[in-house]
């Protein structure tokens, strides 16, 4: 397929035009329809309880998010998701801010697979959009997390374990911004080794955090500098002082003031800039086309089908076919389920009818026997109208005798029947 596109690209041939045509307006309607529809962005942020989550995205969008204080009183990670309508000029933004609570609470390295599972379950819910057969992806909303802000603690030594295992998890799934939280509470100088530190292991321990794209000749000199400041050291406040004739968000400390929007004091202006001005629309990219990309061929495959055999050579299966091997694998699963069932069913229909057919054959031998003492009786009363000679006295007590046997027998039938097996005989009405 591959080989037949760029022989068609081959035999394209550029022509010119004699006057205007007007599909020059394309970007101008591509521009006008994503207005029409609006954005949206996701971010996901994680760090240690405390650290300055919430205040930094307060800072980045310049606005109060209504965020509720979270409990920490639970033994596992949180994952809280809260979407807000923003609007600058023309322009609205669906933004979604999902926050780890209780993450770092506890000594616990499985801290991290509840932010994967969370992902995972973005990825899988577009995913089962996009193969319904009515498909609405233009006015589904997508939760897919397009950032993630790793909020890294100033210590000024190294990462923690935690810090490394989780970014390590998490960086084929989505674009890892490293940040490092309340940097004024260490020096300058100790913050630039630390960030060397903390590149250092990322790179030994194999972690590919977001670079800023270079591919494109408009940005690529901001992005490949910006590059070399990561992680970010930032500063986060919704306090705004008045310094000079400036009203400015900063923090008032004793020793003086750490203004947020200064970069000789901070990293957050660098951030604003490469998250939100210059690549907001690269993450979204990144997002849809590696991270998503990368899950759904994984499901695809663990569904049957590819584009490639074990030798990365074509593989032409028609997709009827795959279908029909899951048609038969599903047939083949519900007919031992089904064969199960009938086991055990007539299984327990063949211990019934053996009792069915034992209680028959009882109460034909007791119908034997009762046709056989009647017809012993009707000879006994033969013989005593014979025999008109005999005693009336031994008469009463021949009869006497006859009486008491007949009680016997029926007592010996009932002695032999268990009750359950004369239980079932009155069910079966034989």
């Amino acid at each position: 397929f591959l080989a037949t596109c760029i022989e068609i690209l081959k035999n394209c041939r550029s022509l010119f035009l004699s006057g205007h045509v007007g599909f020059d307006s394309l970007p101008d309607q591509l521009v006008n329809k994503s207005i029409h529809q609006g954005f949206c962005f996701n971010i996901l942020s994680i760090g240690e309880t405390g650290i300055g989550k919430s205040t930094l995205i307060d800072t980045l969008f310049n606005t109060s998010f209504d965020d509720h204080v979270s409990t920490h009183f639970q033994p596992n990670v949180r994952l809280k998701a809260q979407t807000y309508e923003l609007q600058e000029s023309n322009v609205r933004l669906k933004l979604t801010i999902v926050n780890t609570v209780g993450f770092g609470d506890q000594i616990n390295k499985d801290d991290r697979s509840p932010i994967v599972d969370y992902i995972d379950a973005q990825f899988e819910a577009y995913l089962q959009e996009e193969l319904k057969i009515k498909r609405s992806l233009y006015n589904y909303h997508d939760t897919r997390i397009h950032v993630c802000l790793y909020f890294i603690s100033p210590t000024g030594h190294s990462l923690k374990t935690l810090d490394l295992l989780t970014m390590k998890n998490l960086d084929s799934k989505v674009n890892i911004i490293p940040v490092i939280a309340k940097a004024d509470t260490i020096s300058k100088s100790e913050l630039q080794k630390f960030k060397i530190k903390i590149m250092s292991e990322l790179v030994s321990n194999g972690v590919q955090i977001y670079q800023f794209p270079t591919d494109d000749e408009s940005i690529a000199k901001i992005n490949a500098t910006m590059n070399g400041h990561l992680p970010f050291a930032v500063v986060g406040s919704t306090e705004e002082l008045k310094i000079g004739n400036k009203v400015v968000k900063a923090r008032q400390y004793p020793w003086g003031i750490v203004q947020v929007e200064n970069e000789n004091h901070c990293d957050f202006v660098k951030l604003r800039e490469m998250l939100i001005c210059t690549n907001m629309e690269d993450l979204r990219e990144q997002t849809h086309m590696r991270h998503y990309e990368l899950y759904r061929r994984c499901k695809l495959e663990e569904m049957g089908f590819r584009d490639t055999g074990p030798e990365n050579k074509p593989v032409r299966e028609d997709i009827t076919k795959t279908f029909h091997n899951f048609e038969d694998i599903h047939f083949c699963d519900t007919s031992c389920m089904h064969s199960s069932f009938l086991y055990i069913f007539f299984k327990d229909f063949d211990y019934t009818t053996e009792n069915k057919y034992k209680l028959k054959e009882r109460k034909k031998e007791y119908q034997e026997r009762i046709k056989s003492a009647t017809k012993k009786k009707k000879r006994e009363r033969n013989m005593i109208k014979i025999l008109g000679s005999h005693d009336h006295n031994d008469f009463d007590q021949s009869k006497k005798d006859k009486s008491l046997k007949k009680d016997n027998l029926h007592s010996l039938f009932f002695v032999l029947i268990p009750k359950t097996e004369a239980v079932l005989l009155l069910a079966f009405r034989i």
